[in-house]
């Protein structure tokens, strides 16, 4: 008979190191949690640091719902080169003096760059073409477009401009900017298209995630500290802090639990995943609105 603690059951909110990869990250709580059953709530790029979701154990059920909510960042945009890679793990590909670029049109390239937009994801990046990795065809030096998807950016703000001197002698001139924009938007398409939009190139040069829907960097952890005190957020005060409450008697839970499609109240119509509480504050389910009734999503109680 073992009598090993059983694996926290919750979301780890874990401040990405610069360097790894979402993949390394899960690989490094499958270790410290004891458990195969982790997954990440939506990648973050190696070169970039933060927020990144994970959910262990029965919450792994929650994280293709929190992948989709809204997401802040905060990063540097280089004006005056461009990378394959759009950010700087890339090689460069061209150097333009970016130093008579006038804050005037910077503010106006922002400005048609923020709102509902049509956005072309970067060519080394996760998305699949014909079920494969768009960085797997790039990297095999496929000649390939990925077709422009709806983003919407809903804050992009310049924080300050720098005048610096690339490594390659180039005059170029560095913003730091934070957005705020929807899952699948991708920063460093932004960078890019900022600066085509200029005429003298973009790319990323760091990038921090500072918010993943309502979990924030002041609540994550680094991975050595991780290491030292597994700090875990219980499954039913993660559903509760992402997404609309929905109270039922212990009546009503139990006909939920047992697949009865109970009628949702008008409040919750069209308000994608709702997270079902019953007596004593049990998270029972996540469901969400489908004419009239609840359709689940994901089964706890």
């Amino acid at each position: 008979m073992s009598d090993r603690t059983p694996p926290p059951d919750g979301l780890v909110i874990v401040d990405k190191p610069s360097g790894f990869t979402s993949h390394d990250v899960v690989a490094k709580m499958r270790g410290i949690a004891k458990t195969r059953k982790v997954g990440h709530a939506g990648t973050l790029d190696p070169m970039a640091t933060g927020v990144l979701v994970l959910g262990v154990e029965r919450a792994t059920k929650l994280l293709g719902h929190l992948a989709l909510t809204e997401k802040e960042y905060l990063g540097t945009i280089r004006l005056g080169q461009n990378t394959l890679t759009d950010d700087a793990e890339g090689e460069l590909i061209s150097s333009t003096d970016a130093s008579g670029v006038a804050r005037e049109a910077i503010d106006a390239g922002i400005a048609k760059l923020s709102g509902d937009i049509m956005q072309v994801p970067s060519k080394v990046s996760a998305i699949k073409i014909n079920g494969v990795r768009s960085y797997k065809r790039a990297r095999e030096g496929e000649e390939f477009e990925i077709p422009a998807r709806p983003v919407k950016v809903s804050s992009f703000a310049v924080y300050d401009v720098r005048d610096a001197v690339a490594e390659d002698g180039t005059p170029v001139l560095d913003l730091v900017v934070s957005v705020v924009c929807s899952s699948g938007t991708y920063i460093r398409a932004l960078a890019r298209d900022l600066g085509a939009g200029l005429g003298v190139g973009g790319h990323l040069t760091a990038l921090r995630r500072t918010r993943v829907g309502p979990y924030k960097l002041d609540s994550a952890r680094t991975l050595d500290q991780l290491q030292e005190s597994l700090t875990v957020m219980p499954v039913a005060e993660a559903a509760a802090a992402a997404f609309p409450r929905w109270d039922v008697d212990e009546r009503r839970g139990k006909l939920l639990l047992n697949g009865v499609r109970l009628e949702v109240p008008e409040e919750y119509a069209g308000a994608g995943p709702v997270a079902v509480f019953g007596p004593d504050d049990q998270f029972l389910a996540l469901v969400e609105e489908s004419k009239g009734k609840a359709k689940s999503l994901a089964v706890f109680g």
